[in-house]
């Protein structure tokens, strides 16, 4: 399976070395030409291919979107059509510029990628555990204290791949529900940062979201 990577900082890096150690065949792509990320690939992802991004998001089997939240604007609707989308961003101020120029009241970026790539199948996951702690803390299924990534999507055979995925690459994966449910995943909840187990993880997000709708 050909996973492609959108975004060639330190996110992307990992992400590319958990997916070749699960046995991926990776393709990524940087903000450029695709030469000026060719020695750090050749030093962090060997095998892998890097590309532009359009070439990754049209020839990869599934992409991981792992460049700033801004740049998802840049993306073209037809590289991706009919492929499932992995959304790995965050809002981050100094690189994304003011939230009111950006984000959207009440929607979670994920739903703004999804409006930007209509005919994709976008699912949240991976962006809230630092990724230093991705490389670390990946475990083989069934080791004591194994982690847990959290996914949220509105298609059920989506998100069951891309849980898949997520164990592959070391953790336990948690499905919070619908899309929308990515908010809980954001900068500013309880989830985000987090590195735990996938019942402390649950019970995290769960309370957030009850307290969220009593505030």
């Amino acid at each position: 399976m050909k996973l492609g990577i959108i975004g060639a900082g330190k996110l992307g890096m990992v992400l590319g070395q958990l997916a070749q150690q699960a046995g991926y065949q990776v393709l990524i792509a940087g903000s450029g030409d695709p030469s000026r990320i060719e020695l750090i690939v050749a030093t962090l992802l060997p095998q892998a291919q890097s590309l532009t991004s359009a070439a990754v998001a049209q020839q990869a089997d599934l992409v991981i979107l792992a460049l700033p939240l801004h740049r998802y604007r840049m993306l073209a609707a037809a590289d991706f059509a009919d492929k499932i989308v992995i959304d790995a961003t965050n809002y981050w101020e100094p690189t994304d510029g003011p939230a009111a120029d950006l984000l959207i009241s009440g929607t979670s970026s994920s739903e703004m990628i999804q409006q930007q790539l209509k005919s994709s199948q976008v699912i949240k996951a991976f962006n809230h555990i630092g990724y230093h702690n991705l490389l670390d803390l990946a475990a083989p299924v069934g080791s004591s204290g194994r982690k847990s990534v959290a996914l949220a999507g509105d298609q059920l055979a989506a998100k069951n791949q891309v849980a898949t995925i997520i164990n592959q690459m070391g953790f336990d994966p948690l499905d919070i529900g619908p899309l929308a449910a990515g908010k809980l995943l954001e900068p500013g909840s309880p989830a985000f940062g987090a590195s735990v187990s996938r019942t402390k993880l649950q019970f995290l997000i769960q309370k957030y979201a009850v307290d969220s709708k009593t505030d």
